[in-house]
């Protein structure tokens, strides 16, 4: 159907023909993205047009005019309109009639409507009042009636904003800014508001408007394609939807994706955050800009003064040979930063003699130098680079890769400049690998970030553990690249430690140096899933991590990643207790690889109970019963070793670890199920926990089990200690039915279902322990998780040797090392069995 088409079912068929022409439009194949947009604006302007037309026969002096979106003509398919009717004021009863003629249509076809009605005076004076009408009527667009009515207003609303603007711009940037706190930032988001995030059509909006201020104007080079990729998102979330919606929900990105034609949600989101990446990244120049100016004209009058009173010293002084007020210096100053670079108005800029077209690592150089000095590269340093800088040979100059270990190293400043780079395609020219991980979304909650941005951030983190170790290049470099296999198939850390090395030889590193990144990447996730999911006490879990390490050089660099990695994910992903738990290993590891073997038997290696420890254990075998002590923990835990700090940007505060809960009880069948069905009956969630039996002192006789978890109230406050030792006597003596409790809970109380998580997967780690057979559970985290696996062990007759559990945002993350009653591992089929029955139980 041609617009023409269009135009006249509309003229003919009044608002049933818009209907119908507005529905033929948006359903057919032919024409999507900004034609369609266009399209759809041209046919809302022809019917309101008709509309206006038919009411003002006797009318004179008013005007339609289409605002924000509508006025620039980006009509998505659910986008309200947003519409003022400007009138004179000679008419107000006749300007009243045709506001109903006008907005009765509007709302009978079930369109969202943002109206207004007002004289050119009135809506001057809203525009100074609330600067977000403001924002709007800067793409005010004429439609229908008194064409000079609405120039008129345009030209007044321009000028305003124009001689306002170094008051209302600081404004607007709070606004922003404030807007990012809420919403977040586009780029990172799982589910991301198209409109309100950082990096959004809301931001590309903003930017449109300081560049109408004149007083600054946005990096234009690809910002409209930008914008275009985002609104072609949300018109197929409109469609697909059915809704006015700016939000991409994780059950829609599928459908969104196939009504653009990509590959996947991996593929839409990845498009998304790359239009976000470079929206922001140009609010970021924009706003910098505005500041620079703002800031020399708030010194300008300060010049003029120092420049009279110059030109007077001069006049009174032509024979003195006197100092001029000022020192003399006219131009703006630029200070030396490295070969090449410089300082100028707050940026690192090139200096007037650098030649990039001569000088292949001058990219490094300035990026180094910038991060160094804490300051943003400035844009047209970074564009004439990525338009004239020619390729760095490989492998690399030491000069290079020592600039690349500097940038790494600078800490947060780190980031804005590594975007800076990335902005202008430098950063792939240099790395060409990083194409893979660019902007890759990782769906996982525990994870903040994109592999690039994580990639960044764990350098950044890395840069604080630099006086750990022998080889903090290699530390930071390694920080970089520990997850450049996500972009690939299969196991990322095995496809990673091969793509590490091949890098590593590009940048400049030796063969063994090589080695050593290739084998941190590789095994850059081992120290934290062997604290937290293995026996620590089985001498073959610390052999395992010897043989995987092979130098103590290379496990001091592994420990540091290891706490850069984590505290880069998220704050669910690193604490103290887990800190704790990877320097024992550390620790334990490193005493063998330095000739100190761990002993055989299982006696040998368990760790001394603490005071307390023992205090509750000689109680639990004189009472017979189980004993607790429940308290709030503030602080880490004493013991960690001192190159185990905390996370730098928290140092002196707090961590909050929840409680502890210690049990100490006579070793019996059923005590895992037990505890953790009373905390769920108490609604405390498990963090961590584990399970061990506890050596007693010479002459004391029994066998005494001791539980040390972690545990935070779902809400409301603690239980009693009490409470929670009557209930667990009564759940080990079996007369409370701790299952049919929960049961009725959940039937009053069903939990909100938000996305379907993955199924449960059980399975059992080969040749995790000599001494037990270990079955490694990954469950969505759930109230009473802990208890109905203990159950189902329990169940199938086997002993719990030891278990650790711990919760990483909503996923459950165990390990249970459990064995035949004889006290030795199950056969390879049993264990089998006993892994694939508890995953059908978890999965029910």
């Amino acid at each position: 159907m041609t617009s023409t088409d269009t135009h006249n079912e509309t003229q003919d068929s009044g608002p049933s023909g818009y209907a119908a022409a507005r529905l033929r439009l948006l359903t057919e194949g032919a024409r999507s993205g900004p034609p369609r947009r266009a399209a759809l604006a041209r046919l809302t302007d022809d019917w309101l047009t008709a509309l206006f037309t038919a009411g003002t026969e006797q009318l004179r002096g008013a005007s339609l005019i289409a605002v924000g979106g509508y006025g620039r003509g980006e009509l998505s398919p659910r986008s309200d309109l947003d519409l003022l009717l400007l009138h004179d004021g000679s008419d107000p009863k006749a300007v009243a009639a045709l506001a109903d003629r006008l907005w009765y249509p509007v709302w009978d076809l079930g369109i969202a409507l943002d109206h207004s009605v007002r004289t050119p005076a009135e809506a001057r004076r809203t525009a100074g009042e609330d600067l977000k009408v403001q924002l709007g009527l800067l793409d005010a667009r004429h439609i229908a009636g008194d064409l000079g009515l609405t120039a008129a207003l345009r030209t007044t609303l321009l000028a305003d904003w124009r001689n306002q603007a170094p008051e209302r711009l600081p404004e607007l940037q709070e606004l922003c800014a404030e807007r990012a706190e809420r919403h977040g930032e586009l780029q990172y988001l799982l589910e991301p508001d198209l409109k309100e995030a950082r990096g959004g059509l809301r931001d590309a909006t903003v930017l449109r408007a300081v560049a109408a201020s004149w007083l600054a104007d946005a990096p234009r080079e690809g910002l409209a394609d930008a914008r275009r990729r985002l609104l072609d998102v949300r018109d197929a979330l409109h469609l697909t939807t059915g809704r006015a919606t700016d939000r991409l929900a994780l059950q829609e990105q599928d459908q969104v994706a196939a009504e653009l034609g990509l590959l996947d949600a991996d593929a839409l989101l990845r498009q998304v955050y790359e239009a976000a990446r470079g929206i922001a990244y140009a609010g970021d120049v924009t706003w910098r800009e505005v500041g620079r100016v703002l800031r020399s004209r708030a010194v300008r009058p300060r010049l003029r003064k120092l420049a009279r009173e110059r030109s007077d010293f001069l006049r009174r002084a032509v024979a003195g040979g006197g100092r001029a007020p000022g020192g003399g210096k006219q131009n703006a100053e630029r200070s030396p930063l490295a070969e090449g670079v410089v300082e100028q108005d707050g940026e690192a800029v090139l200096a007037r003699a650098a030649r990039p077209e001569r000088d292949p690592v001058l990219p490094l150089r300035a990026a180094a130098a910038a991060a160094q000095a804490g300051l943003p590269l400035s844009l047209h340093a970074v564009r004439r680079l990525a338009a004239t800088v020619r390729p760095l040979p490989t492998p690399w100059p030491a000069e290079a890769r020592e600039q690349l270990v500097t940038l790494l190293g600078s800490g947060r400043p780190t980031v804005d400049v590594w975007e800076a780079l990335e902005a202008e395609g430098l950063i792939t020219r240099l790395l060409p690998d990083w194409e893979r991980v660019r902007c890759r979304p990782q769906r996982n909650a525990v994870h903040l970030w994109t592999v690039d941005r994580h990639l960044i951030e764990t350098a950044v983190r890395a840069s604080a553990f630099t006086r750990r170790v022998h080889r903090p290049d290699l530390l930071l470099v390694a920080a970089l690249l520990h997850d450049i296999g996500k972009g690939w198939p299969g196991d990322h850390s095995v496809t990673g430690g091969t793509i590490a090395s091949d890098m590593a030889a590009r940048i400049g590193f030796d063969r063994a140096d090589a080695g050593v990144l290739a084998t941190l990447v590789r095994h850059h996730l081992l120290l934290v899933e062997t604290a937290t999911r293995r026996d620590l006490d089985d001498p073959a879990t610390v052999r395992a991590v010897a043989d995987a390490v092979g130098t103590q050089g290379t496990l001091e660099l592994l420990h540091a990643l290891t706490e850069a990695d984590a505290l880069a994910t998220g704050p669910a992903a690193w604490s103290s207790w887990r800190a704790s738990l990877v320097a024992d290993l550390v620790q334990r590891v490193s005493a063998l690889l330095a000739g100190d073997p761990p002993e055989e038997s299982e006696a040998a290696a368990p760790a001394a109970p603490t005071a307390e420890q023992e205090r509750l254990a000689l109680e639990a075998i004189a009472t017979g019963g189980p004993v607790l002590s429940l308290r709030a923990q503030t602080e880490p835990p004493a013991g960690p070793p001192k190159e185990t700090p905390a996370e730098p940007e928290r140092a002196g505060e707090p961590e909050p670890l929840g409680v502890e809960l210690l049990i100490a009880l006579p070793d019996q069948a059923g005590v895992l199920p037990a505890v953790a069905g009373v905390l769920a009956l108490h609604r405390l969630t498990v963090r961590t926990a584990e399970l061990r039996t506890l050596d007693l002192p010479e002459g004391v006789e029994g066998s005494v089990l001791l539980l040390d978890w972690r545990v935070a109230a779902e809400y409301g406050s603690l239980p009693q200690a009490a409470r929670l030792r009557a209930d667990l006597v009564r759940a080990l003596d079996g007369t409370l039915n701790i299952a049919g409790r929960l049961a009725e809970r959940d039937a009053a109380y069903p939990r909100r279902r938000g996305v379907v998580p993955p199924p449960a997967r059980v399975t059992v780690a080969p040749a995790a322990s000599r001494l037990a057979t270990v079955i490694e559970v990954r469950a969505q985290d759930a109230p009473g998780l802990l208890f109905r696996i203990g159950q189902a062990l329990e169940g199938a007759g086997v002993r719990v040797r030891s278990a650790h559990a711990s919760t990483l945002g909503a996923n459950a993350v165990d390990a249970f090392y459990v064995t035949q009653a004889p006290g030795v591992p199950l056969p390879g089929e049993e264990a089998e069995a006993l892994a694939g029955k508890l995953q059908e139980i978890l999965r029910a």
